[in-house]
């Protein structure tokens, strides 16, 4: 095999981030607006029941299952700035094809249309970043990145609850209007961006591996594994605290609207700093803490369970103030080793199969945690206090020679 030498570049300086840094922001916003009222706008602008929407919007998801992996080559072959404007546009779309959707079909086909541009989009977000910073830069793009996207959630999900109170379904169709303009919005911003860094990578070496080459990679798919730790772990908000405060501690509802607003502005506030402080450190150790982090957290709610009626409430925001720690620490690190330890040639591929593992967990995840909380309280944070532990061992394993957030 011949080789030929990469031809003379000269040093450029780096491209202004206003633009994708806003993107963030725009996009988080418009998805916060509708993120949990999809089945209430369904059932309120249709002649639907409640049961025919759900299954509606299941089986649009699921037919976007595989999107992932049919993205992954179209980043290597056109770079992830691209995709992710086809993605937000694609998005924009589908949104806009929500105010005319009022059969089984046509929810299932716009919730299809709208999952797959949400998909393709985080399988390309992360090769943003790469796009505009060097590898000693990322870990801080990343947690910033964090940041605003969970400012912009929390931001669009109240703005969406003051529009659904305002004005019933009239506010539902205004909220999905602006979340469509609210992609629009981001990929003209991500249009008009021109990343210095985006160079042509050797696209045309990457045919010849695909995923086959990325499946051959014992210590990505070793990485897989560590994420899907943390993936089951992201479910506790989404899933599991509302369940476990008022099934299994019989607390009120407002408890768990706390938590989370607690998560939000820990993370929004403390993200960047943590990073800074810990970018010291090597990626897999600081990964490794958050994933101890975590297991300190499950193993105190399991242990609430227990509890008496006093310490319960103290337990609860200590618990959440350790599972938040966990996330501010690890979250940008395990990004960055997505991209430190992928091939740059394939980097598309590889963050597909990534991204495969947010797609797995977040399918499995609900039956599994659900039933094991049927069995008893404590028994679903006893499993992620497993997993927690276990990725500890299979992370620390992983030291990519080209990370260069920390040396420790």
């Amino acid at each position: 095999m011949t080789t030929t030498a990469p031809a003379p570049t000269t040093p450029v300086r780096p491209a202004p981030r206003g633009r994708l840094l806003g993107s963030y922001v725009i996009d988080s916003l418009g998805s916060g607006l509708f993120l949990a009222f999809t089945v209430v706008y369904f059932v309120r602008t249709t002649s639907l029941t409640i049961a025919e929407v759900g299954a509606a919007i299941s089986l649009g998801r699921l037919c976007a299952a595989p999107t992932a992996l049919c993205v992954g080559p179209l980043i290597d072959r056109y770079d992830a700035r691209r995709v992710a404007v086809c993605a937000n546009l694609l998005s924009a779309g589908a949104y806009l094809a929500f105010l005319a959707a009022g059969r089984f079909w046509q929810v299932a086909a716009v919730v299809f249309l709208a999952q797959v541009g949400a998909a393709s989009y985080w399988t390309a977000s992360t090769g943003l970043v790469v796009l505009a910073a060097e590898a000693p830069e990322r870990p801080r793009l990343f947690a910033l990145a964090g940041t605003l996207r969970n400012a912009g959630l929390a931001l669009g999900g109240a703005l969406g609850a003051l529009l659904l109170g305002w004005g019933g379904a009239t506010g539902l169709r205004v909220t999905v209007a602006g979340n469509a303009l609210s992609y629009a919005v981001a990929a003209a911003l991500l249009l008009c961006w021109r990343p210095a860094a985006a160079k042509p990578v050797a696209a045309a070496t990457a045919r010849g591996g695909g995923y086959g080459a990325v499946l051959r990679d014992r210590r990505y798919l070793r990485l897989i594994a560590v994420n899907l730790c943390f993936v089951f772990a992201s479910l506790v908000l989404s899933l599991l605290l509302a369940a476990y405060l008022v099934e299994g501690l019989h607390r009120q509802a407002w408890v768990a609207g706390s938590l989370l607003v607690l998560n939000t502005a820990q993370v929004v506030l403390t993200q960047t700093a943590v990073t800074r402080w810990v970018s010291r450190y090597r990626p897999t150790r600081v990964v490794a803490a958050g994933s101890l982090l975590n297991a300190l957290a499950f193993g105190l709610f399991a242990l609430l369970a227990a509890a008496p009626g006093r310490a319960v409430m103290a337990g609860l925001y200590a618990a959440m103030l350790l599972y938040n720690a966990a996330e501010t620490v690890a979250t940008p690190h395990r990004e960055e080793l997505s991209v430190a330890l992928a091939d740059p040639a394939r980097r598309g591929r590889y963050l597909a199969v990534y991204q495969l593992s947010w797609t797995f967990g977040q399918t499995v995840g609900p039956g599994l945690l659900t039933f094991l909380l049927g069995l008893g309280a404590a028994w679903p944070w006893l499993f992620l206090l497993a997993l927690s532990l276990l990725a500890v061992p299979l992370v620390l394993g992983l030291n990519p020679s080209g990370a260069a957030a920390g040396t420790r």
